[in-house]
């Protein structure tokens, strides 16, 4: 890097394991892990994070993880309100099974057009595309040089991975983040943003 060039960035994006409940449009509702989704997550990380920061979403099943995680490798620790999971409205803690059975309509209308065709009272996505990019784009401006754990959400992840790809909206339920998964965003010094898969344990490879 040249003299008085900015430094670059890397941040790994994982997140959460199982919660209790198992898989449901969850949302905001505030589930802690599962046994499972505490293993999930320490067999993601491995042995020896490479990581200076942790930033996590406050919600349980991100922050109790990070709480650990941060002590027991004496990292610091910030909590990032934006990066909370997408709000569902009336369909939190509903399963699909269930918005299968009893609103087929609005499940179809949803999976057919999931921009315009929200669950009632849901977060509208424009609206939490823009709180993930505002978060985001502080984090990349405070952690120039170093190598950041952030623990979030499937939807957080995927607002993030469009914006570095500058996909539009429609694409985000095209992006698969499965429990415990994690991707690399690398920031270059002059700003730029890159996405790097896979991503092994502890953030390597």
């Amino acid at each position: 890097m040249s003299a008085g060039a900015e430094p670059g960035a890397r941040f790994d994006l994982l997140r959460h394991g199982e919660p209790v409940g198992g898989r449901r449009y969850r949302g905001q509702r505030d589930d802690p892990l599962s046994e499972t989704g505490w293993r999930q997550m320490w067999a993601a990380v491995g042995a020896a994070p490479p990581w200076t920061r942790i930033i996590s979403s406050p919600l349980v099943r991100c922050a109790a993880f990070a709480e650990a995680l941060a002590e027991r490798f004496a990292l610091p620790l910030d909590y990032e309100a934006r990066f909370k999971e997408i709000g569902f409205g009336s369909w939190e803690g509903r399963t699909t099974a269930e918005l299968e059975r009893e609103v087929p309509e609005q499940l179809a209308r949803f999976r057919a057009d999931p921009v315009g065709g929200r669950p009632p009272g849901a977060e509208p996505l424009a609206e939490f595309i823009a709180r993930i990019d505002a978060g985001w784009g502080d984090c990349v401006e405070g952690c120039r040089g170093e190598s950041v754990l952030i623990v979030a959400h499937a939807g957080t992840i995927r607002a993030v991975i469009a914006r570095v790809l500058a996909l539009p909206p429609a694409a985000l339920q095209r992006i698969k983040v499965p429990y415990a998964g994690m991707a690399r965003i690398e920031i270059d010094a002059g700003r730029g943003a890159s996405l790097a898969l896979p991503v092994g344990q502890g953030g390597s490879g």
